[in-house]
């Protein structure tokens, strides 16, 4: 290809017709020889008359010019013109485009695909093998070498993961590749130990070329809560130029909508690679925080999500009798407040005031008796949800509280006096504990061999004391009973909370002991050794893109591993949740650093800006005819034959001929007249705008796949599809609103729910997708599910039910029993039937009216399988083989049925056409 700059030509060859533009001008411009002027009398006879038709004595210059013009246009368009050539890359043999696949590539995922989806253009033009390979996703066997096409089927599969590779795994997986081959690096940026091994590896067996991108990496390290203030920190690669980031606290209102509840910039100085923000949040409001995230950086390790250690419990101590300053190391709560105050906010008061401020725990360090009002309010406190933790003493020894009959506000019974051991007027040496069972929430735990116990209260036996012993001495008397009271806990530990009776609270057990009961929160990372015995469950998980998705099945993981293992594919970033407690393992730790890689000096490192070719060939004919055109108009004038009504004719003409030039792709702004008219005139199916730039465009490609669909197979010739912004736009132009469901779509205003209310009552239908049905049954189990809770409740939406078997929409076009989309298994739900519609015997279907059910709601993800490109090439995988061809095409009959019922109403009911179908039946 000869380019000149920015313009290729395919066949070049044919410009050198241009070198005769000159002959043809001096060809157009010979006249013959100027006649000699004579005067004539009879010429006299003439004057007066006018000449219908007239002819020019030569050709007018600029109109040479015009046919030079188009003579040239010609040339030019049949020579091949190309805005942009692409320079190939010479090359031959196979391809291995390889990706890290991290969190840190999603920062641009989409450059990165297009530069991938280049590269493999580029080779199936050269006819080269390719294959693709994540290192985040390591093939389990070695390269398997296809046709670069076929390799580029998978690419909108690719996803990058919220993790980064394991360099062991890739540094052996690279030293085992064999035979020849180049390599395409795409690079995320940052620094690892494997990074030389794998490029020595790849140098062996070819040309290696890295692309990069130039967007620079921030991410942020977990939240600390330090003197009262939450501190974030914010990490860079490389110093660099002053920079400024906001960021945001998110969390869940009294609503229990997500909002942002608090905001704040965190700057970089010129020569600084970590940057501290300190926020100062109330209790109630800190509690609340999910997670921090960079605002308009969509990668996971700009998100740090926050559990326990944040969100620290309110806890109020009660003492039986009067701390006594003198004696401090004896005081009833000195040793609880030593060990809470790091880790949980402590409510000071009587408990009459303690009650009122709702603390989520509340502690009795050797309280007997309360009076009768107290007793029924703090039992009420605990049925509704708190933990009741009750240190013994000599008060509750002495006392007669929970002797005969079990005290609602006390685990047990408990036997008079109590037990003492050791000393001088006792036989027998102090009692050690005794391991700690695995049912027990202190499972795992090490105990001590210097915790002993000399005094306890001891428990009543009784047929339910065994499940109610969390943790017992070497002899097996209970140490600790625990007992649920409907949504609250009680618990006794029989032992004082000082050190009169024990010295437990000498030593880290009884932190450890308090956390797990989840009295307070762990201040810093846990150690293995502390969650051993624990298994976590996982609730929330990370994506690399920094949504947060619901963990669906994931199985749960062993506590050590959440303390020693970094995020994997076997243990991915999220929120795990325990039996009283969460931790959040995020992609950035509190240790971690990150760092640019440095490549050697012969590594081409090349950007991921891809230029696209446009074929110029038709623009420029269609100038050429254009100018053309304008000739013969021009000729008809000059020649005095444009008048009258050829005049208009030729002007109709050429207006319908410009109409009919190609046009650029026209922005879909939805406003005013334009909507209106692009709307009204043709059938558009339309889907409401998420502001997500990736559903949107997926949504967009689906109805694209879906109205081709429709052309082909039915009489219905849908237009373009539109997106629409339910907050401007007018919906009524608009027969179906397919609106795909996100986690974090804000909910539509006041004047918008209107506007949905009126399309609804007006036959209008919306199709919801929560895209959720892979990990979500129906209901409120996942994020979508949530939200579209959320979004539905102030729409008029009737009463809804599972899409029965006899329902239109499973014969509007085509005979339906399921409604897969990318995903399949999932109900649809639809407008309940009338309570009267009743089955005639001998007839397969009831008789229903001829309404249009105004909502459908499922989570198929059905625009994922519509979806295609302006060529038709499907966007997205579905299923594995022909068992996924079929899902894909009953997810088309799907939509077609869909359109049909919003169009046609529900005639396909009526019990004329039954013959037919019982004939399509086979019955």
């Amino acid at each position: 290809m000869w380019t000149i700059g920015p313009l290729g030509f395919a066949a070049p060859w044919l410009l050198l017709g241009l070198v005769a533009l000159p002959v043809l001008w001096i060809l157009l411009r010979a006249v013959p020889p100027a006649p000699i002027r004579r005067r004539f009398p009879g010429v006299a006879l003439l004057l007066g008359l006018s000449d219908q038709e007239t002819q020019a004595d030569r050709t007018p210059w600029w109109l040479l010019l015009l046919r030079m013009l188009a003579v040239a246009a010609v040339i030019i368009g049949f020579a091949g013109p190309v805005l942009n050539p692409q320079d190939e890359t010479p090359g031959s043999g196979p391809l291995l485009v390889l990706v890290d696949g991290t969190w840190a590539d999603a920062r641009d995922w989409d450059r990165r695909s297009d530069r991938i989806d280049a590269a493999l253009a580029e080779a199936s033009r050269q006819g080269r093998t390719a294959a693709l390979v994540s290192l985040t996703e390591l093939p389990a066997d070695g390269l398997s070498f296809q046709a670069a096409d076929a390799v580029a089927q998978r690419l909108p599969s690719l996803e990058p993961r919220a993790w980064e590779p394991d360099d062991t795994a890739v540094v052996d997986w690279a030293e085992g590749l064999e035979g020849s081959f180049d390599t395409f690096w795409v690079s995320d940026g940052l620094d690892r130990e494997s990074r030389d091994p794998v490029l020595e590896a790849l140098e062996s067996r070819g040309d290696v070329t890295v692309f990069e991108s130039p967007r620079p990496i921030i991410a942020l390290r977990p939240a600390r809560f330090e003197d009262g203030t939450v501190s974030v920190t914010a990490i860079r690669p490389e110093p660099g130029t002053p920079a400024e980031r906001t960021v945001a606290a998110m969390g869940l209102d009294p609503g229990g909508v997500e909002r942002r509840l608090a905001a704040a910039d965190v700057t970089f100085e010129a020569d600084a690679t970590e940057a501290e923000l300190q926020l100062s949040l109330p209790p109630e409001l800190r509690n609340r925080v999910t997670r921090f995230e960079i605002e308009g950086t969509r990668t996971a390790g700009a998100v740090t999500l926050t559990d326990d250690a944040l969100q620290r419990r309110e806890v109020a101590l009660i003492a039986g009798r009067e701390d006594r300053e003198e004696l401090e190391l004896l005081a009833p709560l000195h040793y609880l407040r030593e060990a809470l105050e790091p880790t949980a906010d402590l409510v000071d008061g009587d408990l009459t005031d303690v009650l009122l401020a709702n603390p989520d725990v509340i502690v009795f360090a050797d309280v007997a008796q309360l009076a009768p009002g107290e007793a029924e309010d703090v039992r009420a406190w605990v049925e509704d949800g708190g933990m009741l933790l009750r240190f013994a003493g000599p008060r509750l020894a002495a006392s007669d509280v929970s002797r005969t009959e079990e005290d609602p506000l006390m685990p047990v019974r408990l036997r008079a006096g109590g037990r003492t051991v050791g000393g001088a007027m006792s036989w027998g040496e102090p009692k050690t504990l005794a391991p700690f069972p695995d049912d027990s929430p202190f499972a795992g735990l090490p105990v001590p061999d210097d915790v002993t116990v000399n005094a306890q209260v001891m428990a009543q036996p009784d047929p339910t004391l065994a499940d109610r012993v969390i943790a017992q001495l070497a002899d097996g008397t209970p140490l600790v009973t625990a007992k649920d009271v409907e949504q609250g806990q009680v618990v006794l530990v029989h032992v004082t909370a000082n050190a009169e009776w024990s010295t437990l609270p000498l030593s880290g057990l009884f932190v450890q002991i308090l956390e797990r009961l989840a009295v307070s929160t762990r201040p810093a990372v846990p150690e293995a050794e502390d969650l051993e015995g624990t298994t976590w469950s996982p609730e929330e998980v990370l994506t690399a893109f920094g949504r947060i998705e619901d963990a669906g099945t994931l199985p749960g993981v062993a506590g050590p591993r959440l303390a020693e293992e970094e995020p994997g594919p076997g243990l991915p970033p999220g929120l795990y949740a325990g039996e009283d407690r969460r931790i959040a393992l995020n992609v950035i730790d509190e240790e971690r650093t990150l760092a640019t890689t440095s490549w050697p000096a012969r590594i081409a490192v090349e950007g991921l800006d891809v230029t696209r070719e446009t074929i110029l060939k038709g623009w420029v004919l269609g100038a050429a005819l254009a100018l053309l055109l304008i000739d013969i108009l021009a000729s008809l004038a000059l020649s005095g034959r444009l008048r009258g009504p050829r005049a208009a004719a030729a002007g109709v003409a050429l207006l319908a001929m410009l109409g009919g030039m190609p046009q650029g792709a026209q922005a879909q702004d939805g406003e005013g007249d334009q909507l209106a008219v692009r709307a009204t005139s043709e059938v558009v199916l339309a889907h409401v705008l998420t502001g997500d730039p990736e559903i949107d465009r997926t949504a967009e490609a689906g109805l694209r796949g879906l109205s081709n669909t429709l052309f082909r197979r039915t009489s219905i010739e849908p237009a373009a599809p539109l997106g629409v912004d339910i907050e401007e736009d007018e919906l009524a132009f608009f027969p179906i609103l397919y609106w795909p469901i996100t986690a974090d779509q804000p909910l539509p205003s006041a004047d918008a729910y209107d506007k949905l209310n009126r399309y609804l009552r007006s036959g209008g239908m919306i199709v919801f997708d929560t895209r959720d049905a892979d990990i979500a049954g129906f209901g409120a189990s996942s994020p979508e599910g949530r939200r579209l809770q959320a979004i539905a409740q102030p729409l008029d939406i009737p009463p809804l039910e599972p899409l029965p078997q006899d329902h239109v929409l499973t014969r509007t076009f085509y005979l339906l029993q399921d409604f897969p989309g990318r995903h399949a298994g999932r109900e649809v739900w639809v407008e309940a039937a009338p309570p009267d519609a009743q089955q005639v015997e001998g007839m397969p279907f009831r008789d229903l009216n001829d309404g249009v059910t105004p909502v459908v709601i499922g989570g198929n993800d059905w625009a994922a399988a519509w979806a295609v490109d302006e060529q038709g090439s499907y966007l997205y995988p579905v299923g594995r083989g022909m068992a996924g061809e079929r899902q894909r095409e009953l997810a088309y009959r799907f939509g077609v049925n869909l359109v049909m019922h919003v169009l046609t109403g529900n005639y396909k009911s009526d019990q004329v056409h039954v013959p037919a179908l019982l004939d399509r039946l086979g019955q």
